[in-house]
């Protein structure tokens, strides 16, 4: 597989090049006059010469701002507000940023180039948190946990612009000096000016020389320059390997990760207008049919077709599993109208799987245990034949005793960390811990024993998970066939190759992990050698 119009280059995101100041003057203000009044953050005494003083070190000496009063702005841009927001929302909330953003966005007002801006600064300080509060942490002498955390989210977005965006230094401070004014309080301001300045005296290869140098073995080194937990490093270094790949891949593996996301479409089956969505500057994938990416930034909602939800966002690989088991071939003859997708929210796969249904006389039964998500589903399919589906709200494993041998085709999605999907979602890393695998692996077995019972003698059900940690993957698909004899591994390769486009086909080989028989397989797709989230995959039956 190619890599799906990826952009690997971690300082390359969209923020960098087009937008510098976010259409803005020289020093990246807004032009509003409103002085900042909200909080508290020290004293306002200034000098002679009108500059206001504070003490960026703590007890240390002194400084002043480079900026006279008449300089500096006193409201907020609304690229960097929107982003402020998102991650005071992430932080403060627990929210998700893909929903948060999109949210701040209109509320702001902001067009395409505005847009784009904040979602580059937005995504790039939480995918860096962790090597951006290692830089801060050596710009003052507080303790990072004593810094507001209004103030530290600050900080992060204006360190973000320095290191890794082509802002000028001084549009970067005097913006997210006004942002910190305007959000927080002047005294504040002061705070954020004085730390920020002492980030911009290095570049950013000094500054990762110097994380460098403070870690204390490779593994420290991975995470903190590339802002993953150390026991997400671990375990993805495991899952390379043992998935058949090479531990070398690592820090490729982390770099894409970090990487700024394209949009990833699908049209519909017999919905979406793929002429129309490349006429709005969407580029048709090269790994599955109706799959289409597009520019990162701004709203989603206004590409055609998806405010109807004729197409939406969904990653190539999500799209790639669901057209796998929707064309996994069943025993000639055999019935093929009853699917079922076991954990469909938030609806991505149960939306194509649905219209795949309707376009084959099929019926899509999408189950999910928690209502609100289970709405997300309905909202989903409302493009499709309202015939071919229908949405059941529960637990997903009662289908084995209420519906047993019933299915022709069922999808398990099942719960898990999401450690395969953190360039889309970067909070998610900073809110899993390893305490949290035992308990999904075992959700994940009795999920798919579940599955195996609902399913019909020589139907089809494809296990998937949006992460490739071993616990999550294998062990769960090699525990289930040492305890159930009458099922198989099917060559899920081969449905993956007959599901992709003819020029990624072989591709998918490429990442195997053969387990259970000598003709099953598994897939495993990496993000820096396909594109794609790390989808998991496993097609299994039973006689």
């Amino acid at each position: 597989m190619s890599g799906a119009g990826e952009n690997n280059e971690r300082r390359s995101g969209q923020g960098r090049g087009g937008n510098a100041g976010g259409g803005r003057d020289g020093q990246g203000r807004s032009g509003g006059t409103r002085r900042g009044s909200r909080g508290s953050g020290g004293s306002d005494r200034r000098d002679a010469a009108g500059r206001q003083r504070h003490r960026g070190q703590g007890d240390g000496p002194r400084q002043y701002g480079t900026l006279n009063p008449s300089e500096r702005a006193r409201t907020a841009d609304p690229s960097r507000a929107a982003a402020y927001e998102v991650l005071r929302a992430v932080q403060a909330d627990d929210a998700y940023a893909n929903l948060a953003l999109p949210a701040a966005i209109r509320r702001h007002g902001l067009d395409k180039r505005d847009a784009g801006f904040a979602t580059e600064l937005t995504y790039g300080a939480l995918r860096g948190l962790g090597r951006l509060d290692a830089v801060i942490a050596m710009c003052t002498d507080r303790k990072l946990k004593q810094i507001d955390p209004n103030v530290l989210d600050a900080l992060r977005l204006g360190t973000y612009q320095l290191l890794d965006m082509r802002v000028p230094a001084h549009a970067a401070l005097s913006a997210t000096v006004a942002l910190t004014r305007d959000k927080v309080g002047a005294g504040a301001g002061g705070f954020v000016n004085a730390v920020l300045r002492r980030v911009s005296e290095r570049e950013t290869e000094e500054w990762d020389a110097a994380i460098v140098d403070a870690a204390k073995d490779e593994t420290a080194r991975l995470s903190v320059l590339t802002s993953h937990p150390e026991w997400i490093v671990r375990a993805l270094r495991g899952a390379l390997t043992t998935h058949g790949r090479d531990a070398a891949e690592l820090p490729e593996l982390l770099e894409a990760d970090n990487a700024a996301p394209v949009v990833n479409l699908v049209a519909l089956p017999g919905l979406g207008d793929v002429e129309a969505l490349e006429e709005a500057g969407a580029v048709r994938s090269e790994l599955v049919t109706g799959a289409l990416l597009a520019e990162a930034g701004g709203d989603p909602a206004r590409l055609p077709g998806v405010d109807a939800g004729a197409a939406r966002v969904q990653d190539a690989g999500s799209q790639l599993v669901a057209r796998a088991l929707a064309g996994a071939e069943l025993p000639s003859g055999e019935r093929d109208v009853a699917w079922l997708d076991m954990c469909a929210g938030p609806g991505g796969k149960a939306a194509l799987l649905g219209a795949l249904a309707a376009e084959r006389g099929a019926h899509l039964e999408a189950n999910e245990v928690a209502q609100h998500r289970a709405k997300l589903v309905v909202e989903g399919l409302r493009a499709v034949d309202q015939d071919a589906w229908h949405v059941e709200v529960g637990d997903g494993r009662r289908y084995g005793k209420e519906a047993p041998g019933f299915f022709d085709r069922i999808m398990l999605d099942a719960p898990c960390s999401g450690l395969g999907a953190l360039r889309r979602r970067p909070e998610a890393r900073w809110r899993k811990q390893p305490s949290d695998i035992p308990a999904l692996s075992a959700l994940q077995e009795e999920l798919l024993l579940a599955g195996l019972d609902a399913l019909r003698p020589g139907g089809v059900l494809a296990y998937v998970t949006c992460s490739p940690h071993p616990a999550e993957t294998l062990a769960v698909v090699e525990a289930v066939l040492h305890r159930r004899k009458d099922v198989r591994l099917l060559d899920t390769g081969a449905a993956v190759d007959a599901a992709a486009l003819p020029e990624t086909v072989g591709a998918a080989r490429a990442a195997d992990a053969t387990i259970g028989s000598e003709t099953g397989s598994s897939v495993q797709l990496f993000p820096h050698a396909h594109g794609t989230d790390a989808m998991f995959m496993a097609l299994l039956t039973r006689d």
